[in-house]
C-alpha cells in the first residue's frame, strides 16, 4: 500500500496521455496522516519526538473517524452491509496504518529503553512495587471506576477506554477513569513506567467478582456536522443538543473474543472493527514527552524579535511593511503590535478576528485591557470553530463583560486572520495565514504581514464595517468568496498564455477545489511549470505537475500562491485553503504582496521549500508518496 511506492524518477516517466488521478478527500487526509506516522521512523529525530508523532498520528485518526469520515454517512450511504468502494478503500488504508503504527511502537519502545526510559511489564515489578500499585489502584482508581451494564453496550461514549470481561459473552464492562494517566511512573525507578491497564489486569480481583480475563475496547463516534447560522445566545443549546452520532470505528485488542457481539451492538461492517495492539490510544504516550530529558527532544531555537519594530511599531510601518515567517520570527512581535496599540493614547479603535485563540491568550487579554482603557475594541469571534466552540463561548463571556464588542455572526464562518488599528486617524493592519494563537505560532509555519498601505487598510476597515452593518463586504484589493476563486483561476489562465515560460507555485494545506484543479491541468498541458506544495489534501494528481508535501518538526500552515507573470511575479497569501467551502461557505481573506523586497524573500522561501530533501515527500501520480529524507537541505530551518 502506501509504503510500496515506485521511485520518483520512474513516476515522472509515465506516458504524456496519462489522465489525472482522482482521490477522495477522505483518502487524501489519511495519506497525510501516514506521512505524520512515518515521522516516528526518522533517524534524525530524537526519540521523544518520535513518541510525540505517534501521539499526533493517533489524535489525527480519532479526528478522522469523528469528523472527516462523515461524508460517507451524511451523503453516500446508510447500509452498513454494502459499503461504497470509496469507504472500503478508506477503511483498508486506516487499518493498514494502525497496524503499521503498532510495529513502529515496538521499535520506539526499544529506542526509549536505550535512552533510559522504560515501560515495565507489571509481572516484572518487585513485591514492594506491586504492593504500592495495588494500594494505588484501591485508593485512586477503584473509586473513580464505573462498572457499566453490558446491556448498555451500544450507548458507550466515544474516545473513552473500556475494559471488558466475561466467558461466552461480555459480562462485565468497566470504564477506565479519564483523569488517571495511562502510564504510571514507578516511584523507585526514575523514568520507568507501568501501564495502568496492565496493572488492572494483574489485580483484576479489585474490580471483578471472578477471575476472568480483561480486554480493552475503544470506539469513535461521529461529531455533529458543522453549524452555520447560529447566534451566540443559541450556541449553548446547539452544543447541548448535538451529542454524539453513530459509531464509525471500534478498536479492540487482537485477542478480543466478542467481535460479533460488538458488530450487532453497533451495527458495524467488519472493516469498521480494528484489531490492534495495546495501548489502543497511542496519544496516551504523550506523558513521556513531558519528562525532563531535553537530550531526547528537539534542540530549542532562537526567535527573531525585530527590536526596531517593537520599540515603535507605528513609526516603523509609516516607512515600510514588515513580513514575518513564524515560528522563526517570534509571534510576540505581533502581540507587541497589539500591546503598543492598547497603551498608545492616540489609538482609539481596534478590530480583530478570532477563530482559535487558544486556552490562554495574550491577544485576548490585551483586547480586554484596551476596552478597559476606553478604546473602541471589537472582535469577530467565530463561535462555530469546530471543537473550539466551548472555548469561544468562554471568551464571549469574558469579552462582553470587559467592554469588548463581539460582532454578530453571519451565515458564513469567519476564518479570515486580520487585525486593524487606528492611530492618530491612520489605519494599520495585520494580515496573516494563521490564527492569533501564541502556542500554535511556535509549532506552525505561518506568514504575517504588517502594513500601513491604504489599499489594504481601507479594505480591512470595510471588512469590519460590513459586520457591524450586517452587510457583505465589497473589497477592492483583498479577495474573498467566489471572487477569490475567479481571481486565482484568471491568474492560472494568464500563466498558460506564457506556455513554457509560465511558472506557478502553490503552497496550501488543502487543494481540493475542482475548478482550480481543472485550470491547473490546462496550464500544465499548455507547458506551464506547476509546482504544488500541499501539506495534507490534494484530490487530483497529475504527472505534469511537481507535487510535494513537507512534514517535519513544524506543521506547515501558510497559504501562498505565486505566478511568474512574465517575470513580474504576482504573489498572494491568506487564510484560505483552496477548497469549495473556503470560497462558498466562509469569510476568508487573500491578500497581495506589494513590497518587492518582501515578495523576493517569500519567493526565495518557496524555492527553498521546493528543494527540501529532509522533510519532503514526493506525491506520485498514482496516489502514493515517497520520502525525500536522504539529502541535506532542511527548508524548515530557513528564515524569511
Amino acid at each position: 500500500m502506501s509504503m510500496d511506492t515506485p521511485s520518483p524518477t520512474l513516476a515522472q516517466e509515465k506516458p504524456a496521455t496519462q489522465p489525472p488521478f482522482s482521490m477522495t478527500r477522505e483518502l487524501a487526509i489519511l495519506k497525510f496522516n501516514h506521512r505524520v506516522l512515518l515521522q516516528a521512523t526518522r533517524p534524525d529525530f530524537p526519540i521523544l519526538e518520535k513518541v510525540r508523532f505517534l501521539s499526533i498520528f493517533s489524535n489525527n485518526l480519532d479526528e478522522f473517524f469523528s469528523a472527516h469520515i462523515s461524508t460517507f454517512f451524511v451523503e453516500k450511504q446508510m447500509n452498513k452491509e454494502n459499503l461504497t468502494p470509496e469507504h472500503v478503500e478508506v477503511l483498508k488504508e486506516a487499518q493498514f496504518q494502525r497496524e503499521q503504527a503498532g510495529l513502529i511502537l515496538n521499535k520506539v519502545k526499544m529506542e526509549l529503553g536505550g535512552g533510559g526510559i522504560h515501560i515495565v511489564n507489571p509481572e516484572n515489578l518487585t513485591k514492594n512495587e506491586l504492593a504500592y500499585f495495588s494500594a494505588y489502584l484501591a485508593e485512586e482508581v477503584v473509586p473513580k471506576t464505573d462498572m457499566l451494564d453490558p446491556e448498555a453496550l451500544s450507548d458507550l461514549g466515544g474516545k473513552a477506554l473500556y475494559l471488558t470481561a466475561g466467558w461466552n459473552h461480555i459480562t462485565y464492562l468497566i470504564r477506565v477513569p479519564d483523569n488517571i494517566p495511562r502510564f504510571l511512573e514507578i516511584p523507585s525507578r526514575p523514568h520507568s513506567f507501568v501501564d495502568l491497564c496492565q496493572v488492572m489486569r494483574l489485580r483484576r480481583d479489585l474490580f471483578l467478582p471472578e477471575p476472568v480475563p480483561l480486554y480493552e475496547l475503544r470506539i469513535n463516534r461521529l461529531a455533529t456536522v458543522e453549524m452555520y447560522k447560529v447566534e451566540w445566545e443559541d450556541l449553548p443549546d446547539a452544543l447541548i443538543q448535538r451529542g454524539e452520532g453513530r459509531v464509525t470505528r471500534v478498536e479492540i485488542e487482537k485477542n478480543f473474543p466478542w467481535e460479533e457481539e460488538l458488530r450487532r451492538a453497533f451495527s458495524l461492517h467488519p472493516l469498521e472493527i480494528f484489531r490492534t495492539t495495546s495501548p489502543l490510544n497511542l496519544s496516551s504516550l504523550t506523558r513521556l514527552c513531558n519528562l525532563p530529558r531535553p537530550d531526547l527532544l528537539f534542540m530549542p531555537f532562537h526567535f527573531r524579535r525585530y527590536p526596531n519594530f517593537s520599540k515603535d511599531p507605528f513609526s516603523y510601518l509609516y516607512s515600510q511593511d514588515l513580513a514575518l515567517w513564524h515560528p522563526k520570527d517570534d509571534f510576540r512581535v505581533v502581540e507587541r503590535f497589539l500591546e503598543s496599540a492598547v497603551h498608545d493614547v492616540s489609538v482609539d479603535k481596534i478590530r480583530i478576528t478570532g477563530y482559535r485563540l487558544g486556552r490562554r491568550s495574550k491577544v485576548a487579554d490585551l483586547l480586554m485591557e484596551g476596552a478597559r482603557r476606553g478604546k473602541d475594541v471589537a472582535i469577530v469571534l467565530e463561535g462555530r470553530a469546530r471543537f473550539d466552540e466551548l472555548q469561544n463561548l468562554d471568551y464571549n463571556l469574558h469579552f462582553t463583560s470587559s467592554g469588548v464588542s463581539v460582532l454578530p455572526l453571519g451565515n458564513l464562518k469567519v476564518h479570515a486572520k486580520v487585525m486593524l488599528v487606528r492611530q492618530g486617524g491612520k489605519n494599520f493592519v495585520h494580515l496573516g495565514t494563521g490564527n492569533y494563537n501564541s502556542v500554535n505560532a511556535r509549532l506552525y509555519t505561518d506568514l504575517s504581514l504588517l502594513t500601513a498601505r491604504s489599499e489594504l487598510t481601507n479594505d480591512a476597515e470595510t471588512f469590519f464595517n460590513s459586520f457591524e452593518l450586517g452587510e457583505q463586504p465589497k473589497l477592492r484589493c483583498l479577495l474573498w468568496g467566489r471572487q477569490a476563486r475567479s481571481a486565482m483561476i484568471e491568474r492560472i489562465a494568464r500563466e498558460a498564455t506564457f506556455k513554457t515560460d509560465g511558472h506557478i507555485i502553490i503552497k496550501m494545506n488543502h487543494l481540493t477545489d475542482q475548478k482550480i484543479l481543472d485550470a491547473l491541468v490546462e496550464a500544465a498541458d499548455a507547458g506551464v511549470r506547476v509546482e504544488l506544495l500541499i501539506r495534507t489534501t490534494l484530490t487530483l494528481l497529475y504527472h505534469k505537475w511537481t507535487m510535494r508535501s513537507i512534514v517535519g518538526r513544524f506543521l506547515e500552515h501558510a497559504r501562498i500562491a505565486a505566478f511568474k507573470n512574465g517575470g513580474n511575479w504576482d504573489l498572494w497569501c491568506g487564510s484560505a485553503d483552496w477548497m469549495p467551502r473556503s470560497f462558498e461557505k466562509r469569510f476568508e481573506l487573500i491578500f497581495p504582496i506589494y513590497d518587492n523586497s518582501i515578495k523576493k524573500r517569500i519567493l526565495d522561501l518557496l524555492f527553498k521549500q521546493a528543494r527540501d530533501d529532509r522533510n519532503g515527500f514526493d506525491l506520485l501520480p498514482d496516489g502514493t508518496h515517497h520520502t525525500r529524507w536522504s539529502g541535506r537541505f532542511d527548508a524548515q530551518s530557513a528564515k524569511l
